[in-house]
């Protein structure tokens, strides 16, 4: 009996295992696609307005146009006289604008161009002494010194932000999915970290 039920009971939490996450995303893909359409509405109202077509391929129709503008958009200011008008407007029109830069930055960062803060990990000693935490490399100055990212476990997107000089930054080959899973699972599957960090100094004394 009891082996009935522990069966019944892992069967039941690997039917979850794969069930969840599929719709979660599938949940999220609906999320983000009533998102896009309830910002387009307008358009999408006056493409139904002037045409036989019903609300879903006007929906489709005007995202891709917004796709193309934005290409042509691209490709105008990729050229000499686009990127100077585009210059110049910015700095002096846009960048007064409050809260503009900021948006420039998330958009940049979003989209790949810019480097994300979570791109570098390391461990540091904060406390300039033997004690290591778990951070990302945020920033590097010109004299060498770092800024980083410590999170708190088990949600990475609180922490606290460390100036460093260099000494005291110990950036360690580790990918960003291992070090957010050891920060998540509140320290669980660090030895990755450990194990990098050991090398490096291995390394460094030959």
């Amino acid at each position: 009996m009891k082996r009935i039920r522990q069966f019944i009971r892992t069967t039941i939490i690997g039917g979850l295992v794969v069930i969840l996450p599929l719709t979660i995303f599938l949940l999220a893909l609906k999320w983000l696609f009533g998102f896009v359409t309830s910002a387009i509405k307008p358009l999408t109202d006056l493409v139904v307005t002037n045409t036989p077509l019903p609300g879903l391929v006007a929906d489709l129709i005007v995202i891709a146009v917004i796709v193309g503008a934005c290409f042509l958009v691209g490709l105008f200011v990729r050229t000499k006289l686009g990127r100077i008008l585009y210059e110049k407007t910015e700095s002096s029109l846009l960048v007064k604008a409050p809260g503009y830069k900021l948006i420039k930055e998330t958009v940049n960062q979003f989209v790949g161009r810019k480097q994300s803060p979570f791109s570098s990990v390391a461990l540091v000693r904060m406390f300039e002494n033997d004690t290591k935490a778990t951070a990302f490399i945020t920033d590097k100055h010109e004299d060498g010194s770092f800024t980083v990212f410590i999170p708190t476990g088990p949600n990475p997107t609180t922490g606290q932000i460390f100036h460093l000089d260099a000494e005291y930054v110990h950036p360690v080959e580790v990918s960003i999915e291992d070090a957010m899973r050891s920060i998540i699972s509140c320290g669980a599957g660090s030895e990755v970290l450990v194990k990098a960090f050991k090398k490096k100094a291995a390394d460094s004394r030959l």
